[in-house]
């Protein structure tokens, strides 16, 4: 930007230099000019009064030399005598003593005039002057160059002054600039000083009201999250007093294990909107601490975890299910590491996401299949099912939009977990009849030691999803 501005100063001040400077140096060389032909008339003007006393060469001898000491001023009589030395040719001179006015013109070496002098009707005498070149542009070329020069000055000081107001500007709108990117990456404390010209300086209160109001405004969303997931805990707080009076019955140890997990799912929500934004990590998209569709806020995009051994062991958790509505269930995985930059978490609503959906809208007895593979730089979770598959692949992956009766948001959290490791999400058309669901994960470059759960905890979970779906 300062290149550009110092580029236009330099053209238009170029511009008007030059608009004045060659009219005034021509106008320069023609004042110069028309002076000196000025005193050459004068000059031939004294020799004329001086003709006009005598003809006599002796006479006019020393008026020629005190009026010219140069040999420029000539006297021609009419007898043909020449006092001074001529420089006009025979023709000008005829032409002069024939047409009795004076001549004028450029001639080499100079500028030559002619003036005829009546001393009676049949006698003409002619003065001669003639000025030299030299004469005829004296000092003109010195006051070209003290014009060029100060025509230079003047450029060169209006493309500094123009780089020092375009700096002025430049780096405010850099400082602006840096700072709506260090708010798009998730810094919601950066503001900017206002400085530069007045519409820079409004766009950087502007853009500090702005940061302010978003970080109003997330503040308050928060809030209303905490409060709104903190009012469900009386109802379920009397829902589990009413399980516990009901007795040792049929399916009450299932409803209160679900009613222990959705007041755990409600405390990490309330904990993740208390959270200060200031202390939620930046993941790569720019976003803090996000999880988009119901993943916990505030954990680090920078934990690691196998992809292979959290869909196994999450395919143990659905198989339990699978097995009482009578749906087959396969699961393969590479054998080969497949470390991804996401917390277990993450990538457990993800699988639970997309096999779920499997549950909410095929019939039972559909069977489905998850897969992980792995190619060179990612990993490809694939959950597909013999339904009737997704009419609408591109409205699916659009957040909020379902044509299944659904929220929309179940296949929005496996795309926010693409996003979050650079990777993809892709629908297409299964071999077993229904929806394929590809998940493109990027391979984490640094893969971290992560601890897999151990056998028996993953007993202990399926044994929760028994007690879950006893009775369904």
């Amino acid at each position: 930007m300062r290149a550009t501005l110092a580029t236009v100063a330099l053209v238009a001040t170029s511009m008007v230099a030059v608009s004045f400077l060659v009219p005034l140096a021509l106008l320069l060389r023609t004042q110069v000019h028309a002076e000196a032909t000025a005193a050459a008339q004068q000059r031939a003007a004294v020799a004329v009064a001086a003709l006009a006393q005598s003809s006599q060469p002796a006479d006019l001898a020393p008026v020629v030399a005190r009026l010219d000491s140069s040999d420029r001023l000539c006297l021609h009589l009419p007898d043909g005598q020449v006092v001074g030395t001529t420089h006009a040719s025979a023709q000008m001179l005829g032409q002069a003593v024939q047409d009795r006015e004076s001549v004028s013109r450029d001639v080499p070496g100079g500028w030559e005039y002619l003036q005829p002098v009546f001393l009676n009707p049949d006698r003409v005498a002619v003065v001669e002057e003639f000025v030299p070149q030299a004469e005829l542009v004296r000092g003109v070329t010195r006051a070209w160059v003290v014009m060029s020069l100060l025509a230079l000055g003047l450029v060169i000081g209006s493309v500094l002054v123009a780089d020092r107001l375009g700096a002025r500007a430049v780096r405010a709108s850099r400082r602006l600039s840096q700072a709506s990117a260090a708010l798009g990456a998730g810094h919601l404390d950066v503001r900017v000083e206002p400085a530069g010209p007045a519409d820079l300086y409004e766009a950087g209160l502007a853009f500090n009201s702005m940061a302010d109001h978003v970080k109003q405004l997330l503040a308050t969303e928060r809030e209303l999250v905490a409060d709104l997931s903190h009012r469900l805990r009386t109802p379920l707080t009397a829902l589990h007093l009413a399980v516990e009076q009901i007795g040792p019955v049929q399916g009450a140890e299932r409803a209160a294990t679900a009613i222990h997990h959705l007041e755990a799912e409600l405390d990490s929500i309330i904990l993740a909107a208390r959270t200060p934004l200031s202390t939620r990590p930046v993941d790569p998209s720019g976003a803090i601490g996000r999880r988009d569709g119901g993943a916990r806020s505030g954990q680090s995009s920078a934990r690691s975890c196998q992809v292979a051994e959290l869909a196994r062991h999450r395919v143990g958790f659905w198989s339990v299910l699978a097995e009482q509505q009578g749906r087959a269930c396969t699961f393969e995985a590479t054998d080969e590491p497949t470390p991804v930059r996401l917390p277990e978490d993450d990538l457990a609503a993800v699988v639970d996401a997309l096999v779920g959906n499997v549950f909410r809208h095929t019939p039972q007895g559909t069977g489905f299949a998850v897969s992980v593979q792995r190619t060179a730089q990612s990993v490809v979770l694939v959950v597909e099912d013999g339904g009737s598959g997704i009419e609408d692949p591109a409205g699916a992956l659009s957040r909020g939009v379902s044509t299944g009766g659904s929220t929309g948001l179940g296949l929005d959290i496996a795309r926010s977990a693409a996003d979050l490791t650079r990777g993809d999400v892709r629908i297409r058309r299964s071999p077993l009849g229904g929806a394929r669901v590809e998940v493109l994960l990027s391979l984490d470059s640094e893969p971290r030691r992560v601890l897999v759960r151990p056998w028996g905890h993953r007993r202990r979970r399926a044994g929760e999803a028994r007690r879950i779906t006893q009775g369904a």
